[in-house]
């Protein structure tokens, strides 16, 4: 597909830089609130391919975005591996069933996507068929890492002391985990590119919670398998990942996702010419107003300069109670920006 976004991440010549925002489909918008109020909960949103696809084109028909990304939730794979994914009101994902001992580890299988997972594929399937054709389709899973952070923990966590407890006291077995769970995120990603997306994103939110040396080991060589049987541009984001850029970008990946905490300037420097940088405008400066939010815009596109391969995003997902008209005001700056 020739586009703006793919080009900007193959690092071509584009007229102007391209823009989506991580969670672009949610819940600072009124209309997302409806749909979800009529699915019942957000399981059951994720679960229904046409109302899915009613949430992923909703940014579209209100912004001048370059992409769509597949509404879902990066949980879906240890969903379908039977742990009892359920949301707690105010506290987040948890699983009735953690992934806590070696038994349970050695008994987990690769998830058949196109049984356990075919509502992501009839979603992606259906969106495609309703979005613009001339507007690429981000499809994405969290890391292994990632995953197995929530899987073990059992939830969110603050201090991830379980899972780091099983990769330093038992790295063999920790290590069984992440490969079935690199094989699962690879199934599971192929199988959504066979379905119609144009462009994957490893969502590695907990990767930058490890020291330099366990990211390496625990997170981005899982990471460096999955890139490198895509065929279609694929990003790797990792929050909190600044520091280990170049090494993210030698994963063969054609774009690396950049958080609000590192300069996207220096960024550039270090990279050089292989890869694209997506971000990283802080999500907060949404709620401020339209000056601000135009004189950071500014700043992070002047720093990031005139060269090719800037794909402008936040440095993280947008935030619950942010002002759509705001979200107007950014891309709009991006757009106009010369």
């Amino acid at each position: 597909m020739d586009c703006r976004f793919i080009n900007a991440l193959l690092r071509k010549s584009v007229d102007v830089t391209p823009v989506w925002l991580m969670r672009q489909a949610g819940r600072y918008l009124p209309e997302y609130r409806k749909t979800r109020e009529q699915a019942g909960n957000f399981m059951a949103l994720c679960q229904n391919p046409e109302l899915a696809c009613e949430v992923t084109l909703q940014p579209l028909r209100r912004f001048d975005l370059d992409a769509a990304i597949l509404f879902s939730d990066i949980l879906t794979i240890p969903d379908a591996m039977g742990l009892g994914l359920y949301f707690s009101e105010g506290e987040g994902p948890k699983f009735e069933r953690p992934v806590q001992t070696a038994k349970v580890i050695e008994t987990l299988r690769v998830p058949d996507p196109h049984e356990s997972l075919s509502y992501v594929m009839e979603a992606v399937k259906t969106i495609r068929r309703e979005m613009p054709a001339n507007l690429p389709l981000i499809g994405f899973s969290g890391s292994p890492w990632t995953l197995a952070c929530y899987m073990v923990e059992g939830g969110a966590s603050k201090t991830f002391q379980t899972i780091k407890t099983l990769i330093y006291r038992e790295p063999e077995l920790a290590h069984t985990l992440l490969s079935t769970l690199a094989d699962a995120v690879t199934a599971y990603l192929l199988a959504q590119i066979e379905a119609g997306v144009q462009v994957v994103q490893i969502f590695d939110t907990w990767g930058g919670v490890l020291t330099e040396p366990a990211f390496e080991a625990f997170s981005l060589q899982y990471i460096r398998k999955i890139v490198q049987a895509m065929s279609v541009p694929t990003i790797v984001f990792t929050k909190g990942g600044g520091a280990w850029l170049e090494k993210i970008a030698a994963t063969g990946c054609q774009g690396v996702g950049v958080d609000w905490m590192t300069d996207i300037g220096r960024a550039r420097e270090r990279v050089g010419d292989h890869v694209a940088l997506q971000g990283n405008l802080d999500p907060v400066i949404l709620f401020s107003d339209e000056k601000a939010i135009r004189a950071e815009v500014k700043r992070i596109m002047d720093e990031f300069g005139d060269h090719p391969g800037h794909v402008f995003n936040l440095g993280h997902g947008i935030l619950p109670g942010t002002p759509p008209e705001h979200v107007s005001v950014l891309i709009d700056a991006v757009k106009t920006h010369r």
